[in-house]
């Protein structure tokens, strides 16, 4: 099965920056997409950014501009670089793997803390 583990979250004042990793284990095959979720107290679980393997990228409005989501292939880890953070973006951030095709699944990682504030 495959495993997620994600880093890089942490404490940021406003406008401060941020890189996400997520490194996944296990052989993923198919169509998938790979990105980000995101939940913040109170609030529903949505959508960041992620990466098809067709080469599709999508972008929550909210982000659009601020954050780039990129693929190490070699590497099978996928990269979420957050720029001109801002308080709102404070969530608890999840990887993400949606496999597109066959049985489709998907996977989660355990989570990772952004909290953004002065």
């Amino acid at each position: 099965q495959v495993q997620l583990v994600e880093s890089g979250g942490g404490l940021v004042q406003p406008g401060g920056s941020l890189r996400l990793s997520c490194a996944a284990s296990g052989t993923i095959f198919g169509v998938y997409a790979m990105g980000w979720y995101r939940q913040a107290p109170g609030k529903q679980r949505e959508l960041v950014a992620r990466i098809i393997t067709d080469g599709t990228i999508n972008y929550a409005d909210s982000v659009k501009g601020r954050f780039a989501i990129s693929r190490d292939n070699a590497k099978n880890t996928v990269y979420l670089q957050m720029n001109s953070l801002k308080p709102e973006d404070t969530a608890v951030y999840y990887c993400n793997v949606h496999i597109l095709s066959g049985n489709s699944a998907a996977y989660w990682g355990q989570g990772t803390q952004v909290t953004v504030s002065s």
